[in-house]
C-alpha cells in the first residue's frame, strides 16, 4: 500500500477520533474490521497525533492567524494535524511532500478555499523551520 493512501488512512482516523471517546487501538480495529486493512505508516501516523496532539494545536493556532482551533472546520484540523505531524516528527518524508499530500486531501474531503488556508498554514509552518 503507497504512502498516499496510508496518509489517507490516518487521516480518517484521525478526523474520527474529533467525535469519539473510543481510545485509538478500538478506533483502528473498527476500522479494519469495517473498512480495510490499515498500513503501518497510518497506524504510525495515528498514534504520533493522537500522542502531540495539543503541541499540533498549539501549531495549527499560531500559523493560522490567530484563528482558534474550535473555529476551524475538523476535516480541516485532522488534515493540518495529520501533516504538521509528519513534518515535524517524521525525518524521512520531505516537507513539501506532506504538504502537498495535505492540499491534496483537502481538495478531496473539503473544499478549494480550505485547500489554499491549509496550504498556507502549512507553507508557513515549513518557511519557520527553514
Amino acid at each position: 500500500m503507497n504512502r498516499y493512501k496510508q496518509r489517507e488512512q490516518a487521516f480518517l482516523l484521525v478526523f474520527e477520533k474529533s467525535f469519539s471517546a473510543n481510545e485509538s487501538e478500538d478506533l483502528c480495529e473498527i476500522f479494519e474490521e469495517n473498512i480495510e486493512p490499515l498500513g503501518d505508516y497510518a497506524k504510525e501516523l495515528f498514534d504520533g497525533v493522537c500522542e502531540k496532539c495539543d503541541e499540533l494545536d498549539s501549531n495549527i493556532e499560531k500559523y493560522s492567524n490567530s484563528w482558534k482551533i474550535h473555529r476551524i472546520p475538523k476535516v480541516n484540523v485532522a488534515i493540518l494535524r495529520l501533516a504538521i505531524y509528519e513534518i515535524i516528527f517524521v525525518g524521512d518524508t520531505p516537507s513539501s511532500v506532506a504538504a502537498n499530500e495535505a492540499v491534496e486531501l483537502a481538495k478531496k474531503y473539503s473544499g478549494k478555499e480550505d485547500a489554499s488556508f491549509i496550504n498556507g498554514i502549512l507553507g508557513s509552518l515549513i518557511r519557520s523551520m527553514e
